[in-house]
This record gives structure tokens, C-alpha cells and sequence, in this order.
């Protein structure tokens, strides 16, 4: 009978000890800096790094670069003071802190967000780096070579998503139009084109990868652009259904940056719901490097 306790003693002490070890080691994974999914995304930028370098560091922006867009978009490129500064073959984004909304009417989750954008051809690699109830959570939304896809992945290894197809090509693709203006040299590509609609607003066309997709900036009084809109981008559930619903980046908080351009720090992404606005990312700019 005491040998029968002290067994079972025994046993219930080495399953003890076994899932103190296996919590630990999930303890450890979950903190080491090594990510499979931010491996990728650094494997992704250095090599279009290489692929994308289009301008060299002695080439600078002149106004007759611009001279063929309309008025307002002159006066945003005088104004935000990119003339005379280098041509950029991509521009980094950093967020710090984002509110992050996965759906409508839940709270959001926190993120850090670093994105790439490089403009010889349209291509956006884009890093979301949060937590979920402790556990790592990382996103990566890529744009390369015409095809869009989106992916999320819960404790490094678990992939809780991974949207590709059409409706994420065209939804990358007119992403990508709705930042050209924060890299102006992907305003003098031929895959762009603008028209004049009044005083403050043009309308903007990109075509890549057998996709064409647009919307319309609009400017303020210091011809700061505000926003773009588009219908189309489309909501893709992560069940596969497809929902277009017009939708809206907004722009504010232009400040002067150390390298001399003025520049926004606050950013929303909108889906314009009929019965009501979602802003599913509320971010503030932290920084935008161009190399």
C-alpha cells in the first residue's frame, strides 16, 4: 500500500515537473526574437532592396519631374518641400501603438506595424508585430509582383489565416495608390495616372499585373492631401467571403521632418459602412526613412 502511494506520488510528480519543463520551453519560444513569419518579411525587403534599387543617391527631384500632373499635386509635391531632396526607390513606414480593429464592435488590439513600399514596380511588404491574451500574434500583408496576400500567424507557428486571389491582388494593388503620394517618385511611373477634378481633388488609376484599380485624393487649403477613397477595396472574410464597401485612408497632423518634408503623423484606415464608419487602424507615423 505505501509503495502503491509513494508510486503514484511519484508519478504525479513528474507530470508536475514535465509541463513545468514544456510551460517553460513555451515560454522561451514565445520570447526569442526569432519569428518564421518576420524572417520572411526580412528575407522579402532585402531582396526587393536589390531588385527595386532604381535611382542613384546624386539623382534629385525637379519640378519639371511633375510638370506633367495636375496643379494640386504640383503644389503638394512644392509644398511638402520634396523638391531638391534625392529620388527614393522605396520608403520605409513605421507605427507605434496602433489601434488595430479585427472586427466591428470588438476592442482593438495593439500593434506595431513597419511597412515597406518600392516603386520601380508596385510592391508593399507590410509587418504586423502584436499580442493576443500574451500570446505573439504576428500579420504579414505583401504586394509583389501583381499578387496580394494577407496572412496571420498566432504563437509563431499556428497560421490563423492566409487570404490570397484576385479580390486581394486588386485590394493590395489600390493600397498601394492610396500611399504613392508619400513616395513621389511612384507619382512619375507610367502604372499611374491622374486626372484634375476641380480645385482640390484628382482622380487616381494604377494598372499592374492585369489589374486596374483607382479612387480620389482630395487636398486642403495648403494642398496637404486629407484622404482617398475608393470602392475598390474589398472586405475578405477569413471565410472567404467578399464584400466591397467603399473605403477611406485619412491623413492629418502634417509636421516638418528632420530631413526637411512635411510630412502627416496621423493616419486612419476606414471601411464607410452604410449604416456607420469602422476604422479598423488608428495609427500614429513614428517615422518614414527613404533609401
Amino acid at each position: 500500500m505505501k509503495r502503491t502511494r509513494k508510486a503514484r506520488k511519484k508519478t504525479v510528480y513528474v507530470a508536475i515537473g514535465a509541463a513545468l519543463v514544456i510551460i517553460g520551453a513555451i515560454m522561451i519560444w514565445f520570447n526569442i526574437p526569432y519569428s518564421p513569419v518576420v524572417r520572411q518579411f526580412e528575407r522579402d525587403v532585402q531582396r526587393f532592396s536589390v531588385q527595386q534599387s532604381a535611382y542613384s543617391e546624386s539623382e534629385r527631384f525637379t519640378e519639371e519631374d511633375f510638370a506633367h500632373l495636375p496643379e494640386v499635386l504640383q503644389k503638394y509635391i512644392a509644398g511638402c518641400g520634396y523638391i531638391g531632396q534625392p529620388k527614393m526607390s522605396c520608403m520605409k513606414m513605421e507605427y507605434k501603438d496602433v489601434d488595430f480593429g479585427q472586427a466591428r464592435g470588438s476592442a482593438p488590439l495593439k500593434i506595431d506595424y513597419t511597412q515597406y513600399n518600392f516603386v520601380k514596380e508596385p510592391c508593399r511588404l507590410a509587418l504586423i508585430d502584436s499580442r493576443m491574451f500574451g500570446i505573439p500574434f504576428q500579420g504579414y500583408d505583401s504586394y509583389s509582383d501583381g499578387k496580394g496576400a494577407m496572412k496571420g500567424v498566432l504563437a509563431k507557428s499556428v497560421t490563423l489565416f492566409n487570404q490570397t486571389g484576385t479580390e486581394m491582388d486588386k485590394a493590395s494593388l489600390v493600397t498601394f495608390l492610396a500611399e504613392s503620394l508619400f513616395v513621389p517618385t511612384a507619382l512619375m511611373q507610367e502604372y499611374i495616372t491622374f486626372e484634375p477634378i476641380g480645385d482640390c481633388q484628382v482622380r487616381a488609376e494604377i494598372t499592374y499585373g492585369g489589374q486596374t484599380a483607382g479612387g480620389i485624393f482630395t487636398f486642403n487649403e495648403r494642398c496637404e492631401m486629407t484622404s482617398f477613397t475608393t470602392n475598390d477595396r474589398a472586405v475578405v472574410g477569413s471565410d472567404g467571403s467578399v464584400e466591397y464597401v467603399p473605403w477611406s485612408a485619412l491623413c492629418s497632423d502634417y509636421v516638418l521632418s528632420e530631413n526637411g518634408i512635411k510630412q502627416p503623423r496621423s493616419f486612419q484606415a476606414v471601411w464607410n459602412y452604410p449604416d456607420g464608419d469602422f476604422v479598423y487602424f488608428n495609427g500614429k507615423i513614428t517615422a518614414i526613412k527613404y533609401q
